[in-house]
């Protein structure tokens, strides 16, 4: 389990850290209400967060056992999603923020909808964890590391 872990680990360090709507809104909440009112915030990301881990393992473990030719093209869907994406926001102006209620549902329902963790989260199964002949226990495992290391960056 280890040795996966580090063939994974740079990848989801970086995608992680790398900003996404996850980061910002627990930053944004944080600075806007202070710790206090950004802990709900942080609270309804982790909830939506760990659903969405659930629901992305049990995908890519059926997925395996079914369509085991499809998980060798999703990583690079994934990867290249991935990479869009960092292009965009790199290239992206800062516009006008309003003023926004943020509370545990909102940040639940972003982490939920968010295509960035979604595709993130596949890739990491399907191009480490599902090739490596981890079974749905260890999956699992692996998905309660991805989101102790992920509560890390929505909490600095």
């Amino acid at each position: 389990m280890f040795n996966v872990i580090l063939s994974y680990l740079p990848y989801a360090l970086i995608t992680t850290f790398t900003p996404g709507p996850n980061n910002l809104m627990s930053l944004y909440a944080v600075s806007s209400s202070g710790w206090t009112g950004g802990r709900k915030v942080i609270s309804g990301i982790f909830a939506g967060f760990s659903l969405l881990m659930v629901i992305v393992i049990l995908f890519c473990h059926e997925l395996a056992q079914f369509l085991p030719e499809a998980v060798k093209y999703l990583k690079y869907f994934g990867a290249a999603y991935i990479l869009w994406l960092a292009v965009h926001i790199a290239r992206s102006t800062p516009g006008e923020s309003g003023a926004q209620s943020v509370n545990f549902r909102s940040g639940f329902f972003l982490s939920v909808s968010n295509v960035k963790v979604i595709l993130y989260l596949i890739t990491i199964f399907t191009a480490y964890i599902i090739p490596a002949g981890v079974g749905l226990t260890g999956m699992f495992l692996h998905g309660a590391f991805i989101i102790a290391v992920s509560a890390v960056s929505w909490s600095l």
